[in-house]
């Protein structure tokens, strides 16, 4: 099997034209002609990540978060980036990202895993891209049942098994429809109340931007790796279903830079 034979797979779940114009989702380091030894699921291509996949016979890293997003100029070991890249050449090991495009797909994307861990149903895109329903960013759902505003926060933080949830102030009133964005989602605040959620359940919002909730919703910032970490569990599933017999690995390592004191 090759490098191409994978991301094909991937690309038919969220093809590259998906990517937002800033992205640089795709393959990052390799040779699409390379055959595979073993694939390593991750949210972040690190140094510590590349070790990994060697000790494990992958020569291919699948990871949400592109390594590289802007221009390399030089390659002398300055930085992280630099540095994880110089690895992963010499050691052989292909990198590929699928990020903004796996963001903006309806079934099978980085929300509608949101969305299942929260148990949300009758899901829709918050923000459709014009004339396609189906892609776009974020998305909205039902609760099963309306929840007290507090059990919900509590819903998330379990559900999403987060150590910290930083939250607007109770309305006093349930919460039934969510909106959810993995990642940073302020730029879909707008988008959320539009739609009239209860609740926007996202990540990497800034203190001013608390206030624009206008006391309309609760926004719950669950933080940027939570909101996105059981992307590594979706790669892994769409993969598996097409190579069940493959060599396949989920990173044991966790790459969130923010640490809690709890």
């Amino acid at each position: 099997m090759r490098i191409q034979d994978f991301t094909q797979v991937l690309e038919h779940i969220a093809p590259p034209y998906l990517q937002e114009s800033y992205d640089n989702a795709g393959l990052i380091v390799g040779n699409p002609h390379t055959e595979v030894s073993g694939v390593l699921f991750c949210l972040d291509s690190t140094e510590a990540i590349v070790e990994e996949a060697v000790s494990k016979g992958c020569n291919l890293i699948v990871a949400h978060h592109p390594i590289v997003f802007r221009g390399l100029k030089r390659f002398n070991g300055a930085n992280y980036v630099e540095r994880t890249v110089i690895s992963a050449i010499q050691q052989g090991v292909a990198l590929y990202a699928i990020h903004t495009n796996l963001d903006n797909v309806h079934q099978s994307g980085v929300n509608s895993k949101i969305a299942e861990k929260l148990g949300l149903l009758q899901t829709e895109i918050l923000m459709p891209k014009p004339g396609l329903a189906l892609v776009g960013a974020g998305l909205t759902g039902f609760l099963p049942t309306p929840m007290a505003e507090i059990d919900f926060l509590h819903h998330v933080k379990q559900a999403l098994q987060t150590g910290c949830v930083r939250y607007t102030a109770l309305r006093g009133k349930a919460v039934h429809k969510v909106a959810v964005c993995g990642g940073s989602g302020s730029f879909l605040l707008g988008e959320a109340l539009r739609a009239g959620a209860d609740a926007f359940v996202t990540a990497d919002f800034k203190y001013h931007e608390f206030f624009d909730a206008e006391g309309q919703l609760i926004i719950a910032d669950v933080g940027h790796y939570e909101s996105e970490q059981f992307t590594i569990e979706l790669l892994f599933d769409i993969i598996s279903e097409k190579f069940p017999n493959f060599a396949l690995h989920c990173t044991e390592l966790n790459t969130n830079p923010v640490n809690y004191l709890l």
